[in-house]
């Protein structure tokens, strides 16, 4: 119950910032229909509900067999091993992904069909596979992270040259929704568990980092290599018409559990059957453990039911409205200002940012506070969703002149900074990009795209999860350069103590010899 209720704390302050802004604009300069307000109302609670339950699944069932996982293809001592199991688990756990469904469905509806959502799935699924198998034998072999970046990074640039705006935004934007609820908790188990068996404990620490920014680079390769083979190579779209305001509220959320039960079935489907496999020839686990595991298992599904009906039910739609109405004012600084507080408020608020905050105090031996880091994260992705509503209201501003010189400026920094940080902060990016982003937030700025009569829907509407990715690899990149000056100075000023103390003992013992 102890571990439940910090759970439902930590979504509660994750959803309710959402919540109170939206009813702050409802009583001043955005009221929205009272149908719509009802189903946002409720679709909060389900989403504190759902995600409460989901969470608390994930550390019960999901967590264990990674962490499991990995210590026994590792324990396999066979690459073949390693190479098909990273493969096919990096495949399925980036498919039974929510953050991800919910980014596919929004891209299918926005296009009508022209970038289908299973398309997009299966794409974004390959590529984080490949590069979540390539991530696991890094780990092995030793091979420093920021090489790895600098490669990733370096194809990723060569494609986008041949590569539409539009698919650009689709493809930054995935890398970060496939880091979500069920794949960072995944993979971070999973690279526990193989560097755990390194006998260098300071290796072992940096290496149980990074697996995440390294996969989720694999979404965006996956999303370019699919647009190079579509048909036309250009996205056109708008954004479909929210009906919450003329439906019945029962009828809105009625009418989508029967298909949200089945798909959420379906994405977890693949782990359930890895489980039962490593379970018949690799974990042999007693009975005890089966029944705790599976108990998660399906906690996690009723959690993932209730969560996306919440989300689906009135939570996106609003946060759509929202941004129509304030982009259709006069002026242009309440929709800034909101782009802005909507970043400071749900950055702190997301869940995995707070584990991640206190993995850097820790490992850091508290030279670097979580607090501060806190601070830099909640300015960093502030920054993101406002540069993403002043992109589309100043169409001379690309996504290209945010992406190029920012991630360029990530990989470069990736030089300076220790090791550790550079895992940290790649991690961070999927981190920080959580489900409260991939939900209202990027709905909002669609609504945004959707009034602004010089935005493009698709190339504009999209491409806010790749900023907010972005920017909190530069400030945990730049929190680990300050600790390491901090360090480096620390270590000089007790070199040059210990240098005066044996020089003051040579002192008093040549008088004394006198």
């Amino acid at each position: 119950m102890n571990e439940l209720s910090g759970k439902l704390k930590e979504v509660l302050m994750s959803v309710l910032p959402i919540t109170f802004i939206v009813l702050i604009l409802h009583f001043t300069i955005s009221p929205l229909e009272s149908n719509m307000l009802y189903a946002f109302l409720i679709g909060s609670a389900l989403v504190i509900i759902g995600l409460t339950i989901f969470l608390f699944g994930i550390d019960q069932g999901l967590e264990p067999i990674g962490h499991g996982v990995g210590n026994a293809i590792t324990h396999s001592n066979s690459y073949a091993v390693i190479i098909t199991v990273s493969l096919i688990l990096g495949f399925f756990i980036s498919y039974a992904e929510p953050d991800l469904h919910i980014l596919a469905n929004q891209v299918d509806n926005v296009t009508s069909g022209q970038f289908d959502n299973i398309l997009m799935v299966i794409a974004v699924s390959v590529g984080l596979g490949v590069m979540m198998t390539l991530g696991m034998l890094r780990i092995l072999k030793n091979i420093r992270l920021k090489y790895m970046f600098t490669a990733a990074y370096a194809l990723i640039f060569i494609l986008s040259l041949f590569s539409s705006s539009d698919f650009l935004a689709i493809a930054f934007d995935a890398s970060g929704a496939t880091t979500g609820a069920i794949t960072v908790p995944f993979m971070l188990a999973l690279a526990a568990g193989v560097s755990a068996l390194k006998k260098d404990s300071k290796v072992s620490e940096a290496d149980s980092f990074g697996l995440v920014g390294i996969s989720s680079t694999g979404a965006i390769l996956g999303v370019l290599f699919a647009g190079l083979f579509l048909e036309g190579g250009k996205l056109d779209g708008d954004l479909p018409e929210a009906d919450i305001a003329v439906t019945n509220l029962l009828e809105a959320y009625g009418s989508k559990l029967y298909h949200i039960a089945v798909e959420s079935f379906l994405t977890l489907l693949p782990i359930i059957i890895a489980y039962i496999i490593f379970q018949i020839f690799f974990f042999k686990h007693k009975k005890k453990k089966v029944i705790d595991i599976v108990r998660g298992l399906v906690i996690t599904y009723v959690g993932l039911v209730i969560f996306l009906l919440g989300v689906n039910g009135g939570f996106m739609d609003v946060g759509a409205q929202l941004g129509i109405q304030l982009a259709s004012m006069d002026s242009t600084i309440p929709v800034l200002l909101v782009a802005l507080l909507l970043g400071l408020t749900t950055v702190l608020a997301e869940p995995a940012v707070h584990v991640l905050t206190n993995q850097v105090e820790d490992v850091t031996g508290g030279s670097v506070k979580r607090n501060l880091v806190l601070i830099f994260l909640s300015i960093a992705v502030g920054l993101s969703i406002f540069m993403s509503a002043l992109r589309i209201l100043i169409p001379g501003i690309k996504l290209w002149m945010y992406l190029l010189p920012g991630f360029g400026l990530a990989v470069v920094m990736a030089y300076f900074a220790p090791d550790l940080f550079v895992g940290m902060a790649f991690d961070a990016g999927g981190v920080a990009s959580g489900p409260m982003t991939a939900t209202f937030s990027l709905a909002f700025v669609q609504g945004i795209a959707a009034q602004v009569p010089t935005a493009d829907v698709v190339a504009d509407g999209f491409g806010m999860i790749a900023i907010v990715a972005m920017m909190p690899i530069i400030a945990v990149e730049l929190l680990g350069t300050i600790y390491q000056a901090k360090s480096r100075k620390a270590s000089t000023a007790a070199r040059d103590a210990s240098n005066t103390a044996i020089l003051k003992e040579h002192s008093i013992g040549g008088k004394e010899n006198e």
